[in-house]
Formats: structure tokens, C-alpha cells, sequence
């Protein structure tokens, strides 16, 4: 007779001319078998930062279901499965996004939505600029530095927008906006001059009975794991350099240009962006800082 084959960590499933691969996730209990496109090896996912982050993230929120206090302690919720459904490669090589299907239910039988889109995480600016002859400490004649490109996953060519990117090794903002703002303004953001305005607002687990998600604003949390943290850079210029840029900075993009930029009075900017949650985010909590006196 035949031995019997015992698969265990990982076997594969073939469909056609494809194999979908299966493994275990590391340090899950109870065990949770990760289901993998044909594209993506279990080495790609488990280095994949957003996946780290949000796996490392969900399992301490499951663990503090062991909390008597906790609304599920008497029926707590489990991650049984992940099937990673889909996932884009930026230049064919580096993992960027992923779809993915995490089961998560209770020994009842019930469900907790578990569809995500994995991105990770990225950073906003709020870039203001106001005239240096205008007296020190007040609000007076505040300017925010908006980008303006297209959006498709919006539908559209030229959305108004807070600058979004990321902090480089050195700590200083960088990405497309940030290489638009050196260009068009010589403008270089350093991590020295950044004031981190959602750690300020937003209180830092202080136990492990905590939940551990970020200090960062979630922007839609019920179908994506991305947050971006929000900073706040203030820079005081001559007046005729604002005035240069507010001539040059419209808004209005030349043929075939991607990305511009736009200057905009701070006091209505909530108007013209109130279509990116940055920059509500960015705007409210930077009137809510300043009310209870923290910048």
C-alpha cells in the first residue's frame, strides 16, 4: 500500500495551469492557514511591511478579548483563515497592495467583517505659510500649500489635496509632493522642523489591555488598513516671496502636467479640500490644538 502523504505547514492546491499555495501564519492560535495567489510566496507576504503592521496590529486587539471588562470576553472572537485574493506589484518587483479575506468569527458562529485592502501607511503635510511681517503668534493671513493632480481611484484628474508621502531614511518628507514643493518653491521639509500633530491629539496605549493601532487618522477604516499620521510645518517668509508664489502656485496645471501646486488662505481651506479627508483632519486638528493651547 501506498504511504500516506501528511501535509502539514504547506501544500499546494492546483487549478488548472495554476498552484495556490498554503501556509501556516507564524505564532497563531488557533492555527490560521494563509491562502496565497499564484504571484505571491509566503516570503513576500510575511516581509510585506502593511501586512506586518496589520497582522501584528489585529492579533493584539483579538488577545485583549481576555479581559473580563472586554464586550466579547463571554463569546470572543478568532482569526481562522486568510485568503490573499489579489495583489499589484509596483514595477513588477515590490509588493504594493494587496486584497485580501480574513475570517474572523466567535464559537457562536458569528461574524466580523473581515474584507481588507492592504496599503499601509503614509504621511500628510500641513504646510502653511504666512507673511513674515505679520505679527508673531496670531492667524492672520495663513496660507496652506495644496497639491492638485489626478485621482482615479476618486474618478477624478484634479483633486485638491493635502500633500501626501512618506519620510525618507534621513527623516525629511519626501515622495512626488514633496519633490513638486522643492522644485516649484526650493522648500525642503526636515523631520527637525515637523510637529506631529496626531500623536499630540491622539493618547498612546498605556497597557497592553489597550488596543495598539496607530496614532494616525484612519480614513476608511471599514474597508482599508491605510493611516497616515499628520504633521504640521510652519514657515514664516517675506511677503513679496508669499506673493510671488501666490502667482505662481494656482492651482492651474500646464498641458500635460500631472501634479501641481496651490496656495490657499488656511481659514477656508476647508472648503475648497472638503472633499480629502486630510485635509479636514489636518484642519480640525490643528484649530483643536491650538484651542487647548498645545502648538
Amino acid at each position: 500500500m501506498l504511504p500516506r502523504l501528511r501535509l502539514t505547514v504547506r501544500h499546494l492546491h492546483l487549478t488548472g495551469a495554476t498552484a495556490m499555495s498554503t501556509f501556516t501564519l507564524p505564532n497563531s492560535e488557533p492555527k490560521v492557514p494563509v491562502n496565497l495567489t499564484p504571484e505571491l510566496t509566503e516570503d513576500q507576504l510575511l516581509s510585506f511591511p502593511a501586512f506586518k503592521v496589520w497582522i501584528s496590529t489585529l492579533q493584539h486587539s483579538l488577545s485583549t478579548q481576555q479581559d473580563p471588562s472586554h464586550a466579547f470576553n463571554s463569546a470572543p472572537y478568532k482569526l481562522r483563515k486568510i485568503d490573499i485574493q489579489s495583489a499589484d506589484f509596483f514595477g513588477g518587483k515590490r509588493l504594493g497592495f494587496l486584497k485580501l479575506k480574513a475570517e474572523i468569527s466567535n464559537d457562536k458562529g458569528e461574524n466580523l467583517p473581515g474584507s481588507v485592502f492592504l496599503r499601509g501607511g503614509s504621511v500628510a503635510m500641513l504646510l502653511i505659510l504666512q507673511p513674515d511681517d505679520v505679527r508673531e503668534n496670531t492667524e492672520r493671513e495663513k496660507h496652506v500649500i495644496l497639491t492638485v493632480q489626478p485621482r482615479i481611484p476618486a474618478g477624478s484628474l484634479a483633486l485638491a489635496e493635502l500633500p501626501a508621502g512618506m519620510l525618507d531614511d534621513s527623516g525629511t518628507f519626501a515622495g512626488a509632493a514633496a519633490k513638486e514643493i522643492a522644485e516649484e518653491t526650493g522648500l525642503e521639509i526636515p523631520e527637525s522642523d515637523l510637529i506631529n500633530m496626531t500623536e499630540l491629539a491622539i493618547p498612546r496605549a498605556s497597557s497592553d489591555k489597550d488596543e495598539h493601532i496607530q496614532q494616525a487618522v484612519y480614513p476608511s477604516p471599514g474597508g482599508s488598513d491605510e493611516f497616515i499620521p499628520l504633521f504640521l510645518w510652519q514657515k514664516r517668509v517675506p511677503r513679496d516671496q508669499l506673493k510671488e508664489w501666490q502667482g505662481k502656485l494656482t492651482g492651474l496645471r500646464k498641458h500635460g502636467e500631472k501634479i501641481t501646486l496651490m496656495l490657499y488662505p488656511l481659514e477656508h481651506v476647508w472648503k475648497l479640500g472638503g472633499r480629502d479627508a486630510k485635509i479636514l483632519s489636518a484642519w480640525a486638528m490643528y484649530h483643536g490644538l491650538k484651542r487647548d493651547g498645545r502648538l
